[in-house]
């Protein structure tokens, strides 16, 4: 075996740690926005950036909502929540543990 091909130790475990912190990192964020997905569901019957009168999405801005207000699997909506865990996380704020709080907060 050639030198140039083998890792050393500790760029092993540095490229593990990476790794590992990543992998935390992503199921954390997914675990928060499944659970605003629960209490999205639990405080709204359809969607709350739906308007039911023209159809429209709130989320993409005038753009028609494919789902007809429906946001269990919806990607726009799930894409919305990621975005608000980074812009919590960003900005060193608590996360919120309802979709409520999401609602009414202030930045």
């Amino acid at each position: 075996m050639s030198s140039k091909s083998l890792i050393s130790d500790d760029e092993l475990r540095k490229a593990l740690e990476e790794k590992q912190r990543v992998k935390e990192t992503t199921n954390e964020k997914q675990k928060w926005v499944a659970r605003m997905l629960r209490s999205a569901k639990h405080h709204h019957k359809i969607c709350p950036y739906y308007d039911k009168k023209t159809g429209m999405c709130f989320l993409t801005l005038g753009s028609r909502c494919d789902r007809d207000g429906r946001f269990e699997n919806c990607p726009v909506f799930r894409s919305f929540l990621e975005r608000k865990y980074e812009e919590y996380k960003s900005k060193g704020r608590p996360l919120p543990m309802d979709f409520a709080d999401i609602t009414i907060a202030i930045f």
